[in-house]
């Protein structure tokens, strides 16, 4: 198993703001959007208020347990999440089924998706694709977070526009603190401009709900199979690539079955997946995060920290951040992101031989398309790696030697098929 550079926080020693702030972003981007979406699936389905609350307060503790517990493991940054593609599709299936049913399919989902991840299968699988692909798939799936910060600037220009010229400032003139920059100015703006409306209850503990789980074959077909593919393919897939892009390699085994098997304990009080995290993770595994690598862990044990305090305090943690400004968390998350944007796309074309399959990759991951309910991720992913294998056999029989009258034609050098050297990149 090789992890990322091993650092430590001597006694004594300062933690690090940068990565603190990382950690906390990500976590506050990974409630702003997903939970609304497990709000939302609640509400269809007619759940109660104690149901809806374990919901959160089951995916808050499972999301934290293991991002706190996999980041000072490996010493990495490992973000993990409950699973955004898997909640989007809770908001259609799950009012078509029981809830109990429903808590059956997630466990059966949970189940499975530790068995792939622990025998290597999920590993293998990886280790195949092309790493230009691999960076062209993160590159399209951050795509929409980078152009969200001019949508808001749009809709929001005094607000995203005041966080921009901050961001732009803070990285010509203090760059390790360019994302904190950004986050107080968004703040200063939306107090001043009566932007921040947040309604906060009593301060009180969550108390989890647990529902016995009940297995029919419709709601472990509605459920339990779009979930899994879901989330291996929108979650799992991208999740572990944004490590490996960013040079760590903690044993996918290890961080996929952890996180597949709290899913499973954590399902009877309403966890539909916790997984590793994709576009949260890119915020704490880049540069921004701390300039030192061996130093970025600090985040992924910050964002997990968060998570557990959000999961505690449930309702009145949820209207706080469900009171942020919309172009606040949009911009806030594009500027974090914007080296991870960078470097991926520079990957993408890094490697001449896989450009095209790379372009075809980002093109399609950035279109947003969904199909039978699984995500423009696992989409790009799959035309990718076609497109390499389909231009890699095209290219090899090209190359293959032609005999003709003179003989073999392989022995006339032919200068366009010298390969070049990559550009550069990681």
């Amino acid at each position: 198993m090789t992890s990322g550079p091993r650092g430590r926080i001597r006694a004594g020693g300062a933690v690090p703001l940068t990565a603190v702030t990382a950690g906390t972003v990500a976590m506050v981007v990974s409630y702003a959007g997903p939970l609304a979406l497990v709000l939302a699936a609640a509400s269809a389905a007619g759940l109660t208020e104690a149901q809806a609350s374990s919901w959160v307060w089951a995916v808050s503790i499972g999301a934290g347990v293991t991002c706190v517990g996999l980041s000072w493991w490996s010493r990495a940054p490992v973000i993990t999440a409950f699973s955004t593609p898997g909640a989007a599709i809770l908001v259609t299936a799950l009012p078509q089924h029981g809830y109990a049913e429903a808590v059956g399919a997630f466990l059966v989902a949970g189940v499975a998706a530790t068995a792939l991840t622990v025998t290597g299968v999920f590993a293998r699988v990886m280790a195949r694709i092309p790493a230009g692909v691999v960076a062209a798939m993160l590159a399209g799936t951050l795509f929409s977070f980078g152009t969200a910060v001019f949508t808001s600037v749009r809709d929001a220009p005094l607000l995203a526009g005041a966080m921009l010229v901050a961001y732009l400032l803070a990285r010509r003139l203090v760059p390790t603190y360019a994302v904190v920059c950004a986050l107080a100015a968004g703040l200063v703006v939306a107090g001043v401009t009566g932007g921040l409306r947040v309604d906060l209850p009593g301060l009180g503990l969550a108390v989890p709900h647990v529902t016995v789980p009940q297995f029919s074959l419709g709601a472990l077909v509605g459920i339990g199979v779009p979930l899994l593919v879901a989330t291996l393919a929108g979650q799992y897939a991208p999740g572990i690539a944004v490590l490996n892009a960013a040079g760590y390699r903690p044993d996918s085994r290890v961080v996929c079955g952890t996180t597949g098997l709290v899913s499973v304990l954590l399902a009877p009080f309403g966890s539909h997946a916790v997984n590793p995290a994709a576009i949260t993770a890119a915020i704490c595994t880049g540069p921004d995060a701390h300039r030192d690598p061996a130093k970025r862990w600090i985040a992924g044990v910050t964002c997990g920290v968060g998570y557990l305090v959000v999961g505690c305090f449930g309702s009145t943690l949820v209207a706080l951040f469900t009171g942020l400004p919309k172009a606040l968390v949009a911009t806030l998350a594009g500027v974090a992101l914007l080296g991870s944007i960078a470097g991926s796309l520079a990957r993408t074309v890094a490697d001449e031989r896989d450009r095209e399959a790379s372009v075809i990759t980002f093109l399609a991951t950035a279109s947003g398309v969904t199909v039978a309910g699984i995500g423009s991720p696992f989409w790009g992913l799959l035309a990718g790696v076609a497109a390499h294998l389909l231009l890699g056999t095209a290219k090899g029989r090209r190359s293959l030697p032609e005999r003709g009258s003179d003989g073999p034609a392989s022995r006339v050098p032919t200068p366009q098929r010298m390969r070049t050297a990559p550009d550069g990149g990681s």
